[in-house]
C-alpha cells in the first residue's frame, strides 16, 4: 500500500537524527550540508507534516521531545536501510561499468567482436580509463534476442532483418551474404548468373532455423520472387558457420554465408563465389538492448559507441 502523506522524506529524518547526535540545530545543519535557516525550515515543515512536535529549541541548544525520541528510533532503522540501498545501487552501477554480458550472433562473435574489443582496450589504455570485462555468448540471432529480452545479456549483436519487438537497436555496420560452392561445382563454369528462382529451388547447406543468415536469405528471396515463394528444404542443416564451410568444401552443395566468414576461403581458392541475378543480399548488423532509446550508461554504452565509431572497411566495401 502507498505511504501516507504524513511520512517525512529521508532528508528530514537525517536532520532529526543529526539533532539527536549533536544537540544543536546549527551543528546538525552543518552535518547534513544545509544552512541553519534551511535546517530550521526543514524541521518546521517536518513537524507540520507529521503533526508532532519533535524538537525543543532553547538558547542552550536543541533536544528531542519524548515523541521525537521515538520517531528518531524509527528513523534510524529507516535511514540504515536506505544507506544499504544506496550502497547496493552504487555497487550495481560499478558492476555495469566493469562488466558487461554480451550475446552475439556467430558472424559477429567470430569475425567482428574480437577486433572491436581489442581496439576498445587499446583506446582505454591510451586514455588511461578502465576496461570493462566482457562475458560473451555466441549463438544465433534468435537466441540473442531472447537472451536480451530475458535479461540474461546486457547487450546483443544480431544480423537478423526481422522483427526487433521489445528491444532498442542501433545499426553498427553492414554485411553481405554471398553464394559459395566448391571450386569444381557446375555453377562455377557457367557464364550466366544463377537466378533467384534457381537458388530457391536448390537444396543448400544451411544454418539452423533462427539463424540471421538463413532468415536474411529467405527475406531476400521473398522480396525478389514474391510472398508466395517456397524455398526447398536444405540439403544439410548445421549449427555453425565453420561446419557449413567445411560441408561445402566436401561437396555437400552450395551455401549462402556472410562474406566476412568466407573471405579467407575465397582468397585462397578453397571456395568459389557465384553471382546471383536480381537478389539483394546486403543486411544490417545491429546492437540491441532493453530500456531507453540510448544504450544504458556504462560499459554497454561505451562498447556500442566504440563500435559505431569504428566503421570497419569490411562493412562498406560493397555498399
Amino acid at each position: 500500500m502507498p505511504l501516507g502523506p504524513r511520512v517525512p522524506e529521508l532528508g528530514a529524518l537525517e536532520l532529526l537524527l543529526a539533532i539527536a547526535r549533536t544537540g544543536s540545530l546549527n551543528a546538525a545543519a552543518r552535518e547534513v550540508g544545509v544552512t541553519q535557516q534551511g535546517a530550521s525550515s526543514r524541521l518546521s515543515a517536518m513537524e507540520a507534516q507529521t503533526g508532532v512536535q519533535l524538537v525543543l529549541r532553547t538558547a542552550r541548544g536543541s533536544s528531542l521531545t519524548p515523541a521525537g525520541v521515538v520517531v528518531a528510533e524509527w528513523a534510524a532503522r529507516l535511514v540504515d536501510v536506505a544507506e544499504q540501498l544506496d550502497a547496493g545501487l552504487a555497487a550495481l552501477r560499478d558492476d555495469r561499468r566493469s562488466r558487461v554480458r554480451v550475446s552475439a550472433s556467430l558472424t559477429v562473435a567470430e569475425h567482428l567482436l574480437p577486433g572491436w574489443l581489442v581496439s576498445l582496450q587499446t583506446e582505454g589504455r591510451r586514455r588511461g580509463t578502465p576496461i570493462a570485462e566482457v562475458v560473451l555468448t555466441a549463438t544465433n540471432s534468435e537466441h540473442v534476442l531472447a537472451q536480451v529480452l530475458a535479461g540474461a545479456a546486457d547487450l546483443g549483436f544480431v544480423e537478423a532483418p526481422g522483427s526487433l519487438r521489445g528491444v532498442r537497436s542501433r545499426v553498427v555496420g553492414h554485411d553481405e551474404l554471398v553464394v559459395v560452392v566448391r571450386v569444381d561445382h557446375p555453377w562455377v563454369r557457367r557464364r550466366r548468373p544463377v537466378s533467384a528462382v534457381e537458388l530457391s529451388t536448390t537444396g543448400l547447406v544451411s544454418r539452423e532455423e533462427g539463424s540471421g543468415t538463413r532468415e536474411a536469405l529467405s527475406r531476400a528471396l521473398t522480396a525478389t520472387l514474391g510472398t508466395g515463394t517456397v524455398q526447398v528444404l536444405p540439403a544439410l542443416v548445421l549449427s555453425t558457420t565453420s561446419a557449413v564451410r567445411s560441408a561445402v568444401q566436401a561437396g555437400a552443395g552450395p551455401a549462402v554465408l556472410s562474406e566476412l566468414s568466407v573471405a579467407d576461403d575465397l582468397a585462397s581458392g578453397r571456395l568459389a563465389r557465384v553471382t546471383v541475378a536480381d537478389l539483394d543480399l546486403r543486411r544490417q548488423l545491429r546492437a540491441v538492448w532493453v530500456g531507453p532509446p540510448q544504450p544504458p550508461a556504462g560499459a554497454v554504452r561505451d562498447l556500442v559507441t566504440h563500435v559505431v565509431s569504428q566503421k570497419p572497411k569490411a562493412y562498406n566495401r560493397r555498399l
